[in-house]
């Protein structure tokens, strides 16, 4: 039997109802794992938590202590897979965050919940019971951090929240998942080809998300290096587009030796540099702009901080984020 180690973190899957003060931090999971149904006939499981948090209170830094505190149990011999609850709200991020930083080829799943352990029809167990599956299936070998919830499974660069409420929330909007839960069975249809590790003892955390709009005059990201920020990620419109004054801003933190990298508002497809006008994606370009391809501006985010932590040569930068032809 393998031994999977459960590391908690917080999020909804360990909260509770309070009938005064709403749904609040809880230790429900940590008192309740024993009481899962199958949970002990699938694996040998260790339990460690991590932190007791909601997810909007997740930090770069604490993802990057969580990096660490999840490579020590890898290390250990008789540990064949981890998974890592957490809430829903940010999963995404830490999920990408630790796909960049663990070089490993053991599973490291990461799941949640949309409802409280003690609310009717809670889905926590269920996707925790899904998750250790996960964990414990050979195809999960060497697939990088993974996140299962409703019984689907997605890789942690294209996976992301898209509904409020709901518990199918997370997808791979242009992708589809990487495999399924189907009871007692892990299938996996396809893998993550563009998975990429980064090796470093340190991250950047000043990196401001800019999303552009319609009459952005670009004052916000003319100020951003007076605030201390270090690198930057702008959400452009369609293939890679921004007002004229955003261009100009731009231009400016460039010239400034500030990384700027470049992410599209719409859910699928990449940035390109196809329109040459004032604020096109191949103005842009010219003007020393980075393509962040088809990843979304949180996780653009996410690695432009990673990346900050090893280099600061634009053009090694650039090298992590455009693809190359081979």
């Amino acid at each position: 039997m393998k031994k999977i180690a459960i590391i908690t973190t917080g999020g909804t899957i360990a909260m509770r109802h309070d009938p005064i003060l709403g749904v609040i931090p809880s230790d429900e999971l940590n008192k309740s794992l024993n009481d899962i149904p199958y949970l002990r006939d699938m694996a040998e499981t260790e339990l460690f938590e991590f932190s007791n948090i909601p997810s909007p209170h997740m930090t770069p830094d604490k993802m990057f202590d969580l990096s660490k505190f999840v490579r020590k149990i890898l290390n250990r011999k008789d540990i064949d897979g981890i998974v890592i609850t957490h809430g829903t709200d940010t999963l995404e991020e830490t999920a990408y965050f630790l796909d960049l930083l663990l070089d490993t080829v053991k599973p490291v799943v990461m799941t949640a919940a949309m409802r409280d352990w003690n609310e009717p029809a809670t889905d926590g167990p269920r996707n925790l019971i899904a998750s250790v599956r996960v964990a414990c299936a050979l195809h999960s070998i060497e697939e990088g951090v993974l996140v299962c919830l409703n019984d689907e499974i997605h890789a942690a660069r294209e996976v992301t929240k898209t509904y409020t409420s709901n518990v199918a929330t997370f997808d791979s909007l242009g992708y589809g998942p990487l495999g399924m839960v189907d009871e007692d069975t892990v299938i996996f249809f396809r893998r993550s080809l563009l998975r990429m590790h980064i090796n470093t003892d340190k991250i950047e955390d000043k990196v401001a998300l800019i999303k552009t709009y319609t009459g952005d005059d670009g004052r916000i990201i003319k100020e951003l290096p007076d605030l201390g920020y270090k690198g930057v990620v702008i959400e452009g419109f369609g293939r890679g587009n921004v007002p004229e004054p955003v261009a100009d801003a731009i231009e400016e933190l460039i010239n400034k030796k500030i990384p700027v990298v470049l992410v599209s508002r719409c859910f699928k497809g990449r940035v390109l540099g196809v329109y040459g006008y004032k604020g096109g994606g191949a103005d842009l370009k010219n003007r020393g702009i980075i393509m962040g391809q088809e990843v979304s501006g949180p996780k653009a985010r996410i690695k432009l901080m990673v990346v900050l932590g090893k280099t600061n040569d634009m053009e090694i930068i650039r090298s992590y984020f455009e693809y190359q032809n081979k």
